[in-house]
Formats: C-alpha cells, structure tokens, sequence
C-alpha cells in the first residue's frame, strides 16, 4: 500500500516507523525545516518539506496514487483542511487526528469518518487499566459491539472442568489458549487450568460478567 503522512512529529514518526517495518510505502509531509532535515535523515521514506495543506504539494506526493491518506499534526485546522482537500484526489481512505474531542463533528460534517483523538485513546486505555487490570483490550469489533480480550483463568469455580462446559455462552467465546507461549486452540474436552491464558469475544456490555466469570 502507498500512504501519505501529514505531520512528523511524535504521532507522525512512530507511524511511519511501524507502518514501514510492516513493508508499506510511505511518504512523509512536514512543514518544519528542520524537523524535515532530521527526519529525512532517519526515515526509511520520502519525506516532502512543505505545508500539506497546498494542493500543489500533496501533488508532489502523487496523492491520486495514496490507498491511504492520514493527518498527524498537532493542527486540527491543518488536518481539516488538508483532508478537505485530499478528498478531491478520490483518495479511499483519509484518516485525521483530532487534538481537542471537540472537533471531531467538524470533521465528520464534512465526511471525515475515519478520527482519532490519542488524548481520548490514552485516556480511555487508562481507564481500562484501572477498571480492567486482569484483561488486556485486543481488539474493537463493529461499532464496539464486542472486543477481544486476553484474560487469565482465575476462579476456582470452573478450574478442572472441560471448555465445552464453559464456552461458548451468549455473552463470550473462548477463541484461544497459550501452552509454553504457543497459541493453541482448545479443543471442547480439553480441561481449564488455573492460571490459563486465553483470549476472549466478549459481547458489549458484559465485560464485568464474564470477568467475574473467568477471573473470580
């Protein structure tokens, strides 16, 4: 895939490097001169000096060829604007950060699904250390219908018995268990252990119950 990156700082950069490692094309936007020279230095991309809300700019990037574009500035006005603009250039998928929560609508009116906010993220993902230090968040499913989740088997109550009678009910599912740190998919009369790493679908909504389930 070919992506367009609007921004190097911290969000901007740390993408970039995961997002080569996974073997993805990129090329960086960053209107700072200097930043732009160190940048270039360390990145294992094309990195454009310059402000990517020009439409003769983004051109440079050949963004009619992006499968993505993403804005990462610390800007909400900059991101906004430069994702107006990119929409043009029929680019599929346009993801923005939002600073302040209360932008994302503006984004939304004008057809930016795809924002973030790292501030709500990290706050949110703290709140779940605290309220969940037993269970760690996987993945979102839908529109947060269900999550993933890697949990520890815990409760005495069903410490012995087969998966089978414990998974699957209306409320989870049981995806995954680890042996010796190998991924391994439990079979219905394999027994539960105490202790046992599994990973977890839990419906929305049900986290406590199936905690206290699996880990009380």
């Amino acid at each position: 895939m070919y992506i367009v990156i609007m921004g190097g700082g911290r969000v901007g950069l740390a993408l970039a490097n995961l997002l080569i490692e996974n073997g993805q094309d990129i090329t960086l936007i960053e209107s700072d001169e200097t930043l732009c020279a160190d940048i270039a230095s360390e990145l294992d991309a094309l990195v454009i000096c310059g402000n990517g809300t020009n439409s003769k700019l983004l051109e440079e990037t050949n963004i009619e060829d992006a499968d993505y574009f993403i804005a990462t500035t610390g800007n909400d006005e900059a991101n906004l604007l430069s994702c107006i603009l990119v929409r043009k250039y029929d680019v599929p998928n346009i993801i923005a950060r939002v600073s302040n929560p209360d932008h994302e609508e503006a984004f939304k009116e004008v057809g930016i699904d795809h924002v973030i906010s790292p501030e709500t993220a990290a706050a949110a993902q703290l709140q779940k250390l605290v309220t969940r230090p037993n269970a760690a968040e996987l993945m979102t499913l839908g529109e947060g219908d269900a999550e993933i989740l890697d949990m520890t088997i815990t409760n005495d109550r069903i410490v012995g018995k087969r998966y089978k009678d414990i998974s699957p009910t209306k409320d989870y599912i049981i995806i995954s268990t680890y042996e010796s740190g190998k991924l391994v998919i439990p079979q219905p009369n394999d027994t539960v252990t105490r202790g046992a790493k599994v990973t977890v679908l839990v419906r929305r909504g049900t986290f406590k119950k199936v905690s206290k389930k699996l880990g009380q």
